[in-house]
């Protein structure tokens, strides 16, 4: 086994981890980079994001209406000066996208277009069209390989990190290809995995997404922050999950129930507006309310009587056929693609099935405004971070622009750290990476009492199960006592998984197996930190506590491995110039 090693090594190879990249490559050339990437970059995550990208350009727009839509739509749990940093750093980032490549949509007169979105009182969501992830994520990776001091190491895959003194050293990892575990040292290591949303079994998330980063994290004795804010996004397609973007309801897509009513109207949204007038992006609220709203409109709805019933449970219908075929191909042309492909219906003449799926997790590894955690050498940016600039509800468009900030402040904070390092600790990275071959070893392909009785997908569908049961968009204590007893008999029983197939070369039921653990950790991190916060606030929703509680939990939840149930710690949050109001979208 050989040491590989690199000045700074970056997990995941998505629109964070991309942009850590070419920051580096900015700040000093002469370090070596290694990008460690579960799949070929170009297949992360970031690539699906559909809407937009969110930051002030247009003269009818200010940074103070952004970060205040921004504080106010998170429920007031955002930290504050990290707002600030982001919103007033938001257009020199997508400014500098542009200038790599990425082709965003124009108005007539040649400026940036902007479109509304969820939350967002102003329009400021920047988009190419409804593909915008995809080209971000291309410009961000034909930008990074003219730096020839970056190495990838591509279809390789994380299982722990390295620690010595208290300090992250790097990372062990399996190279799916040839089954081999490759030990790659880094003097500072900064996780840009994603998130976690396949614990939940309707999700707009890829397969990949399994909370590898957050896990990792959490196992090395750092907190996972604010784990019980999980974003239901309010139109995914029943059965597969997949995202209908927010931009179909920006271009003024409607929600009806299965009476043909626009329920929003009766849920603090809004009044209803006039569909066909070209003025109403500009005038509404209602379907551009904030998403934690729109879901938990539907389950209400869903409660009544009032959705329609499918194969995949219930679901509303989303109205885009007033907008007329050439419209709809102009501006969301891959929404009519997915329909076509994945529903059979072409919504220039047909509604839309729709249904809340779980979209995105406000928390994260607890970092600073610099992607800093508190073990020293280790940083996180993207979604498996949380340094708290989306509280309890994230806006619909700030995750793509916090890739590109978060992903370069962690990477200018990582170059500083690196400056007064020295050599590694070889011999004791070495022996901690053979003990970790040693652990997958006997784990998983060594036969032992009661191995083989248990299947990873018996208890992957379980744990899906209850964590919708349990954690979904209303929670009681009840429910959540309950999935936290079942995720403990679900870790006990993971014990007891053996692998059928021995092989080394992409075996994919090991990977599955490892994905797993991760998935049942960050479960039960965000059952217990739900289950501590007695309150409702944004996405986390307690109908036994279902009043906002400033005086006791105007505070970040922090989650810590034990050999037990985690252990809840509470941080204050960060005001600076805005003190917690009501959140107010419509005129009822």
């Amino acid at each position: 086994m050989e040491l590989l090693t690199h000045d700074i090594l970056i997990v995941g190879g998505g629109g964070a981890g991309l942009r850590a990249a070419i920051a580096i490559g900015e700040e000093n050339p002469k370090l070596s980079v290694g990008v460690v990437s579960k799949v070929y970059p170009m297949r992360s995550h970031t690539v699906s994001a559909e809407g937009g990208a969110a930051a002030v350009i247009k003269p009818n727009d200010s940074i103070e209406n952004h970060i205040y839509d921004t504080i106010s739509g998170a429920d007031w749990l955002a930290d504050q000066d990290v707002v600030e940093t982001f919103v007033n750093q938001a257009p020199e980032e997508m400014i500098q996208l542009e200038h790599w490549g990425c082709p965003w949509s124009r108005e007539p007169d040649g400026s940036v277009a902007v479109r509304p979105f969820g939350g967002m009182k102003i329009e400021r969501t920047w988009f190419a069209a409804d593909k915008t992830g995809f080209h971000m994520l291309h410009a961000l990776f034909q930008t990074a390989l003219k730096y020839d001091n970056i190495t990838r190491y591509d279809e390789c895959f994380a299982t722990k990190l390295l620690v010595h003194d208290g300090r992250c050293l790097g990372v062990t990892a399996l190279e799916l290809q040839t089954g081999q575990l490759l030990p790659i040292a880094g003097k500072a290591v900064i996780l840009c995995t994603g998130g976690g949303g396949r614990i939940f079994p309707f999700t707009t998330n890829a397969a990949i997404k399994n909370g590898d980063g957050m896990a990792l994290a959490y196992r090395a004795g750092v907190a996972l922050k604010d784990m019980e804010f999980v974003q239901y996004h309010p139109t995914g397609l029943p059965g597969t999950g997949i995202l209908i973007t927010e931009a179909s309801r920006g271009e003024g897509g409607i929600l009806l129930n299965k009476d043909g009513r626009r329920y929003l109207q009766d849920y603090d949204l809004g009044e209803p507006f006039d569909v066909t007038s070209p003025e109403h992006p500009r005038k509404r609220t209602m379907e551009l309310g904030p998403r934690d709203r729109l879901s938990q409109a539907f389950e209400l709805e869903r409660q009544k009587g009032l959705t329609l019933k499918g194969e995949y449970g219930d679901y509303v219908h989303l109205d885009v056929t007033h907008m007329g075929q050439k419209k709809i191909n102009k501006k969301i042309p891959f929404v009519r693609e997915l329909c076509r492909n994945y529903v059979g219906i072409d919504p220039v003449h047909e509604f839309i099935p729709v249904r809340p799926v779980i979209h995105y997790m406000m928390g994260g590894v607890h970092t600073n405004v610099d992607g800093e955690t508190p073990m020293p050498g280790l940083y996180a940016a993207g979604e498996c971070a949380c340094g708290s600039l989306n509280g309890a509800n994230r806006l619909g468009s700030n995750s793509l622009t916090e890739l590109l900030v978060f992903g370069a402040r962690a990477a200018r904070a990582a170059v500083k750290y690196t400056e007064s390092l020295g050599d590694f600790p070889q011999s004791e990275l070495l022996a901690q990476a053979q003990d970790e071959q040693a652990r997958i070893r006997e784990r998983y392909f060594k036969p032992g009492d009661g191995k083989g009785k248990e299947s990873i997908a018996a208890i992957r569908t379980a744990m899906n199960d209850t964590m919708e049961d349990g954690a979904g968009i209303y929670r009681t204590d009840e429910s959540l006592r309950k999935t936290s007893e079942i995720l403990r008999e679900l870790k006990e029983r993971a014990k007891n998984v053996e692998l059928a197939d021995h092989s080394l070369s992409f075996n994919t039921e090991l990977t599955a197996a490892l994905e797993l653990e991760y998935m049942l950790d960050i479960a039960e991190s965000l059952a217990h930190s739900a289950l501590a916060r007695t309150e409702s606030r944004g996405s986390h929703q307690r109908t036994d506590h279902p009043q906002r509680d400033d005086d006791n939990f105007l505070k970040h939840s922090l989650a810590y491995q034990t050999d037990g149930d985690p252990r809840i710690e509470y941080l204050d949050v960060v005001i600076t110039k805005w003190p917690p109001g009501e959140r107010v979208y419509g005129s009822k």
